[in-house]
C-alpha cells in the first residue's frame, strides 16, 4: 500500500453531506480542466471558439441525455479551461420499494464521471487517429492561445503523449432550488464567454 499522504488522502468533500444526488432536481455543474489549462479553444470578441478537443467535450455532453433517459440537459457552455451546465434528473432510477436501494451509477457524480471518461477516451482516440494518418510522426497539441498545432514526435513517444490530464479530480455543484436561481444561473452560463476576462476560472 502506498504511503499515506495527507494532501492526497484527506481531501475535503464539497458535496452536501447526506443529500441524495440521484433524486429529481436541477443541478448547476462546473468542471475544470487539470491546472485550468486552456484545452478547449479560446474566446474571441465575447464568443467561444471551440477547437477539436472542445468540440469533443461538447458532443460528449450532448450525448449524456441520449444514454441516460432520466437526464435532461439545460443551458451549458464549454469554455477554454472549464465547463458549466445545468443538468436535470427527471426521475430516480435503480431504487426498489422495499429497501429503497440507491444505485450509485445514477447519481450526479456518476454522470460527471461517465462524461469525463468518455471525453478522455474520445480525445485520446482522436490523437491516435491523427498519429496514424501521419504515419505516427505527429501529435496534436494545444498552444498558449488555445489553438491546435502539430508537433513532430517519434512513434515510441505516442503513448506518452496520451498520458496528459484533461479534467481535475473533483467538480463544483450547486442544487438549484428556485425559479429565480435557475434564471440567474442560466443567464450566467449564456453570458460566460462575454464575461470571460472577469471569470474566476480564467
Amino acid at each position: 500500500m502506498p504511503n499515506y499522504n495527507p494532501q492526497k488522502h484527506h481531501r475535503r468533500s464539497i458535496r452536501l453531506q447526506g443529500y441524495d444526488y440521484s433524486q429529481e432536481g436541477l443541478y448547476f455543474i462546473t468542471i475544470c480542466c487539470q491546472d485550468r489549462a486552456h484545452l478547449f479553444g479560446k474566446v474571441v470578441s465575447g464568443e467561444m471558439i471551440l477547437n477539436s478537443y472542445g468540440e469533443i467535450a461538447q458532443k460528449e455532453w450532448r450525448n449524456t441525455s441520449a444514454i441516460r433517459d432520466n437526464v435532461l440537459l439545460h443551458e451549458f457552455v464549454v469554455m477554454p479551461n472549464h465547463f458549466h451546465s445545468i443538468i436535470e434528473i427527471k426521475f430516480q432510477k435503480g431504487n426498489n420499494e422495499i429497501g429503497k436501494f440507491q444505485s450509485p451509477s445514477q447519481t450526479v457524480g456518476a454522470i460527471i464521471r461517465g462524461y469525463k471518461i468518455a471525453t478522455i477516451k474520445k480525445i485520446k482516440d482522436y490523437i491516435l487517429n491523427i498519429g496514424e494518418k501521419s504515419s505516427g510522426r505527429t501529435s496534436e497539441k494545444i498552444n498558449s492561445t488555445g489553438e491546435l498545432q502539430f508537433a513532430p514526435i517519434a512513434p515510441t513517444e505516442k503513448i506518452k503523449e496520451l498520458d496528459f490530464k484533461i479534467w481535475q479530480r473533483n467538480y463544483y455543484e450547486h442544487i438549484i432550488r428556485s425559479e429565480q436561481a435557475y434564471e440567474r444561473i442560466s443567464d450566467y452560463i449564456r453570458n460566460n464567454p462575454k464575461r470571460w476576462n472577469d471569470d474566476k476560472f480564467y
